[in-house]
């Protein structure tokens, strides 16, 4: 299964990511992702399973989850559930790096667990309301919390191996923003690795080990998700979503679709349109 790189943007109000979680309404799986940001998820009612690097992390109420920068994770949420992420941008810790550019939380509990809840909580509660000054007093929370995470989570001795994988997906990382930034131009392995310094074949193995993908499937599924929407929430034509998305032609555009989708764009249009 292939992993995919999330690019994540905060609120506009304020220097992170809050939101209720995507499968609050249970019967939902999170596939393997990545992101440079920090992801806190805070449990307050329900269950959640996480896998983290291939180990299983199971969730309960008053629990939260930390994911750090870089790090291949999915979620299973089986029940319905409360639960607040925050997506906290990795810039955020700058001035606590190790000497490699390189920060790391623990998964594992602590006492701190209750305060870090509270706080949460409370930051959720008051950008819900948004009574006057919310923003200053969201902001406080969120900086008590951020000191929480440095001083009682942060692991200051991290082995070799992981600063090297942190390495690489940082790298893929950049990769594939811009490959979403770009992907309605023509986008080839070869023209990519020339633009990023690497040679072909290094890039090729690049997806391989770190995304468990091939390139040219990443940038399909890129292009198929702008698709997708254009199919869902317009009426162009099918041959101008696909030129519009970076597709050399409609007959490409529908085999790719078909594969992912199982069925063809005129077909998702007219089940989406209810029609």
């Amino acid at each position: 299964m292939e992993y995919t790189h999330e690019i994540i943007m905060p609120n506009d109000d304020i220097p992170f990511k809050m939101f209720l979680f995507e499968g609050k309404d249970g019967n939902y799986v999170r596939q393997k992702h990545w992101h440079r940001s920090v992801e806190i998820f805070a449990l307050f009612e329900g269950e959640l399973e996480f896998y983290i690097n291939e180990i299983r992390y199971p969730l309960q109420p008053g629990e939260f989850m930390l994911v750090n920068s870089n790090e291949i994770h999915s979620i299973l949420s089986p029940k319905k559930n409360q639960t607040v992420v925050l997506q906290i941008p990795l810039a955020t810790f700058e001035k606590y790096y190790t000497d490699e550019r390189f920060i790391y939380f623990s998964h594992s509990s602590r006492l701190q667990d209750e305060e870090v809840m509270r706080l949460i909580r409370e930051m959720y509660l008051a950008y819900q309301e948004k009574k006057c000054g919310y923003g200053l007093k969201v902001q406080s929370q969120f900086y008590m919390l951020v000191y929480l995470l440095v001083t009682k989570y942060r692991k200051t001795e991290v082995n070799e191996d992981l600063i090297r994988h942190n390495k690489n997906l940082n790298k893929l990382s950049a990769i594939t923003s811009y490959m979403k930034e770009n992907y309605k131009k023509e986008l080839s392995l070869e023209s990519l690795a020339k633009i990023f310094g690497y040679s072909p074949t290094y890039l090729s193995r690049m997806f391989q080990k770190y995304a468990k993908t091939n390139y040219k499937t990443c940038l399909d599924n890129i292009r198929l998700e702008h698709a997708a929407k254009d199919l869902m929430n317009t009426e162009i034509t099918i041959g101008e979503i696909a030129f519009n998305n970076g597709f050399a032609n409609s007959k490409a555009f529908a085999k790719v679709f078909q594969a992912k989708y199982g069925m063809l764009p005129s077909e998702f249009r007219k089940c989406k349109m209810g029609t």
